[in-house]
Formats: C-alpha cells, sequence, structure tokens
C-alpha cells in the first residue's frame, strides 16, 4: 500500500478509461468502460475507484473529457462538457458528480489538454516549452503548451472547428458537424471519413484516395496552426493518425503551403521531426488525465518548472 496515489479518467467520445498511478508514474491498475448515457457511465468509473480502495488513498482525480468543457474556476457552470455533439452528454457537470461520489481534490479539462500535458511529462513534448498537441479521432482537438503552459481563452481553444479550404468540385462532401458541416472536424474526423467513404478509416486501403484528401485538410490545418503559435513542434494523435501514410503526405502539403514563410530550420529542413506522431498513442488520454491530477501537487509541478529550465 502506498500514500501516493493518482486518479486519472479519460472521457471519450466511445469509452472511458479509468487508471490509479503512483507519483513516479507508474500505472498500478487500469480499465475502460463503453460511454452511453452520462448516469451510467460515471457510476461506472466512480466503481472502478471505489473497488480499488485497497490499493490506498487517492491524493487527487484527474479528469480530462471530450467537450467542449469549461475547466474555469470561477465560472458557473465549471466542470460541465457544454453543447457537445455526443447526444445525450450536453450540460453534463461531471466535477459535481465526482465530488459527491469521491470525495476528491479535482483536476479537470478537455482531452486533448490533458494530453498535451501529458506529452509534455512523457512525450514528444518533453523538454519544449512551445509545442501543439492534435488528436484526430472521433473528434478533432488540440491543446496548446506555450512557454511551458496550457493555453486557456475563456474556455479551451476548439481548433477542431476551425475553417479550412473546402473546394466542392473536388470534395462534394457537406460535411459532417452538427454545428458548422464543414468545418475541419466535420470533413477530417473519424465519422466524416466513414460517412464520405461508407466505410471506416481502418478499411480503407493506405493507397485509397481518401488519404490525399485527408493530406488536405490536415496540412491546411496545421498551416493556420504554425502561423498563429509558430510552435517548436507539432504532435499528432488519435486514431486516424494511425494511418501513418498520412505524415509524408501532410510533410509535403505543408511545405508547400507554407512556401518558405515560416523561416524555422525545423520546418524547412527537418519536417519530419517537426510535425511527428506521439510515442504514447493509445495512452496518451489516460496519461493525460494523471497528469492533470499531478498537478494538483505543488512539489511535482515545482519538479517540473525545474526540469523545463534544466532542458533549457
Amino acid at each position: 500500500m502506498t500514500d501516493q496515489l493518482y486518479g486519472g479518467i479519460e472521457g471519450g467520445g466511445t469509452k472511458f478509461v479509468c487508471a490509479i498511478m503512483e507519483a513516479n508514474g507508474q500505472i498500478l491498475t487500469e480499465s475502460h468502460f463503453d460511454t452511453t448515457n452520462p448516469q451510467t457511465t460515471l457510476s461506472t468509473c466512480a466503481e472502478f475507484f471505489e473497488s480499488h480502495a485497497h490499493l490506498g488513498t487517492l491524493s487527487a482525480l484527474g479528469i480530462a473529457s471530450f467537450g467542449p468543457v469549461d475547466p474555469n474556476l470561477n465560472s458557473p457552470t465549471y466542470g460541465h462538457i457544454l453543447n457537445t455533439p455526443k447526444p445525450g452528454w450536453s450540460h453534463t457537470d461531471v466535477v459535481a458528480f465526482f465530488r459527491r461520489r469521491l470525495g476528491l481534490p479535482i483536476a479537470f479539462d478537455s482531452d486533448v489538454n490533458g494530453a498535451a500535458l501529458a506529452e509534455q511529462i512523457w512525450g514528444a513534448g518533453k523538454g519544449l516549452a512551445n509545442f501543439v498537441y492534435y488528436t484526430i479521432g472521433t473528434g478533432i482537438g488540440a491543446g496548446v503548451i506555450l512557454d511551458g503552459r496550457l493555453v486557456h481563452g475563456a474556455l479551451t481553444p476548439e481548433m477542431g472547428h476551425m475553417r479550412v479550404p473546402h473546394d466542392r468540385a473536388i470534395d462534394p462532401f457537406e460535411g459532417s458537424c452538427p454545428f458548422h458541416g464543414d468545418c475541419l472536424e466535420g470533413l477530417a474526423n473519424g465519422p466524416a471519413l466513414e460517412k464520405r467513404w461508407k466505410t471506416s478509416a481502418e478499411n480503407l486501403p493506405p493507397d485509397h484516395p481518401a488519404w490525399p484528401l485527408e493530406a488536405d485538410y490536415l496540412a491546411a490545418m496545421l498551416h493556420n496552426t504554425i502561423c498563429t503559435f509558430t510552435p517548436e513542434r507539432v504532435i499528432m494523435g488519435g486514431g486516424v493518425m494511425s494511418q501513418t501514410q498520412l505524415f509524408p503526405m501532410i510533410h509535403q502539403r505543408l511545405k508547400r503551403s507554407l512556401n518558405n514563410y515560416i523561416q524555422l530550420p525545423a520546418i524547412e529542413d527537418r519536417i519530419e521531426d517537426y510535425v511527428v506522431h506521439t510515442p504514447l498513442e493509445g495512452k496518451a488520454g489516460v496519461l493525460g488525465a494523471l497528469a492533470l491530477a499531478l498537478s494538483l501537487n505543488p512539489k511535482q509541478n515545482q519538479r517540473r518548472h525545474n526540469e523545463r529550465h534544466f532542458a533549457e
């Protein structure tokens, strides 16, 4: 039994992942559950932690949820999932549920912000002060680290809903986003691929015309991102990006689109090391939730701060 344990919940559109971790990063136990309705899903997660009480008392709980979410502690809707495309989940007060059920300190943010924190601690963002993490899967989202800290506005960045060029003569697909139609997510997430091509992404062969079109949209996304933040690296994860044949196509299109305007040697000479696949694939989400829990420990925050400045 140990006294430094942290709980994490990755709230995804298709599944929730729960884990318990020691402060040194060792995951002791982990399980996943289908995302159904809020009451059933959140109760199942609470039961997971209650059933593992024999491991010790949790110091904090981190929740990294699909969104959009409200992570603003001063907001009346703090801890809520807001207007979401996921049926039945809009306006769910996630934090209040777990406060009542588990009585723990809670850190709450979006799933992609959590994943960006995980990349900062354990992944391709380690040692970097400025980077962007994208997930391309059931949804599209981004977590932005600038000067070593997550970027928040009044809510969380919703970069998956940016507009990108959509030539209907080439791609007549109307888009699948229930709010914006043919925004980036409506054109390039996993459900859009399936709706456009009548089969899931994993069933599309590497030489299918879906992938050059997908690369067009993702390169446009990265053009906007790089011109806005000029990050030191862009990390990409999610189910769609497991199709690794996308990366060379994205690299080529991005360089052509930027046209040497952003004069970073990393882009001009080593773009394959600049736009990269996450090394945490499959784990970034739950590690992100655990990273949020760790963020409530002042000693862990100071250690990470010292490590970052030492790396610089």
